[in-house]
């Protein structure tokens, strides 16, 4: 599928996620010196462990709201509560801004809930993974640029500056989405009952096999979230940004032919070959003693997530009944949320604020990936192609045939 045919809708949904990543990225490797500022520590693994938590608890709300009174106002739901929570975080002390953590993650789990049902409804069976490819790459950039150049703003505008700049991105993506035609059909309006949540609105059972690879490798991101920026300390780099801008690059040269590659081979045997590249950058950043090496890890860290990520909403959306597209992709973001929470929690037990204790939780990271590789090994060998598995009605026979493992 030829880039121009892909539809308006897709390319603002794009940018509209390249804002909103940027905003509540901005500020990220300077969380952990303001929280030691604060007087806090000791609790660096409680930034990312909280704000996972209200984002997981918030998927299925989401997802439910996002199926019914449309894709547009759960979005504008997670952009209002990350501005308004963004404006407050340099005007509070430690517990409140550790409540903040709490009310933030809110944002992260309505807004991309219903970006991810919009851009399915948008996009056909053939191509999905080249698109979700690029997707992920608006995604990836805005990640890594903010990562980036946080510092180089902090040091501009200072704290505060720098969190208005945040606040500033996300409404800038809000402009971006009133722009947006609504692609659920007849959307309902808001009724307090849509509130009340059953089992069956918080997991979409035909996506647990890729919301279970999602689990196993985004502990790793967990842990990356509170210890990236005390490593660069620990290696005397001065960007705190550091792992970012080359995880970024990386992921962004791999992004889109990660994708298509999935496209042909499917999805599981690019997950196995997203996987491996994991846990060998937990490997490499775990016994780092110098620059180049850590680098060559988050370079690395950057081929896995460019290969896993897109590879996993295609799955999903492949798998995704066209009416629960919401609790579908809900169901993946709770995946990611509660293994950042796991890798959070691993980092709050056994990290001590050194480098040797960095090492320990990195190849913890890498032994969920092996945990990952043998499911998808045993799923292959033992599933093989079903009826709802990768694209199966747009391969070419023989595609089809290169599909089945043994």
């Amino acid at each position: 599928m030829k880039l121009r045919q892909y539809p308006r809708n897709f390319w603002l949904m794009c940018w509209a996620l390249l804002l909103f990543m940027m905003s509540f990225n901005l500020f990220i490797p300077e969380l952990n010196q303001i929280l030691t500022d604060l007087g806090g520590a000791d609790y660096k693994g409680l930034l990312f462990l909280l704000f996972s938590l209200t984002a997981m608890i918030s998927r299925p709300f989401s997802g439910k709201l996002s199926d019914t009174i449309g894709r547009k106002k759960v979005m504008y739901i997670g952009i209002v509560i990350g501005v308004a929570t963004t404006l407050l975080y340099p005007f509070v002390g430690l517990v409140s801004f550790l409540l903040l953590r709490l009310s933030h993650g809110f944002s992260a789990g309505f807004l991309p809930t219903g970006a991810t049902a919009l851009v399915t409804d948008l996009l056909p069976i053939k191509g999905r993974g080249m698109a979700m490819g690029i997707w992920g790459t608006f995604i990836s950039v805005g990640f890594g640029i903010a990562n980036f150049f946080s510092g180089m703003i902090l040091d501009l505008v200072g704290i505060y500056g720098l969190f208005f700049v945040a606040a500033s991105l996300a409404v800038f993506s809000c402009l971006i989405l009133f722009q947006l035609e609504e692609t659920l059909p007849n959307p309902q309006p808001f009724k307090l009952r849509l509130l009340r949540i059953k089992f069956n609105d918080v997991f979409e059972p035909t996506v647990l096999a890729p919301a279970f690879i999602m689990l196993c490798s985004a502990i790793s991101t967990g842990v990356i979230f509170v210890t990236s920026s005390d490593i660069s300390e620990y290696l005397n780099i001065e960007n705190k940004g550091w792992f970012f801008i080359f995880y970024m690059t990386s992921t962004i040269l791999v992004r889109i032919f990660a994708g298509s590659l999935s496209d042909v081979i499917g999805r599981r045997k690019s997950l196995i070959i997203g996987v491996s590249f994991l846990i060998l950058s937990m490997l490499l950043i775990a016994t780092s003693h110098e620059v180049i090496q850590y680098t060559i890890g988050a370079i690395v860290f950057g081929l896995a997530t460019g290969v896993n990520s897109p590879t996993i909403f295609a799955w999903t959306a492949d798998l995704s009944p066209v009416e629960r597209r919401g609790v579908g992709a809900g169901t993946i973001f709770i995946a990611l949320e509660f293994a950042i929470m796991v890798g959070s929690s691993i980092a709050l037990l056994f990290y001590q604020n050194t480098m040797e204790s960095a090492r320990m939780i990195y190849l913890i990271s890498a032994s969920f990936g092996v945990v990952a590789i043998i499911y998808l090994v045993w799923h292959l060998r033992t599933r093989g192609l079903e009826p709802d598995l990768v694209l199966n009605t747009q391969k070419d026979p023989e595609l089809l045939d290169n599909e089945i493992d043994g």
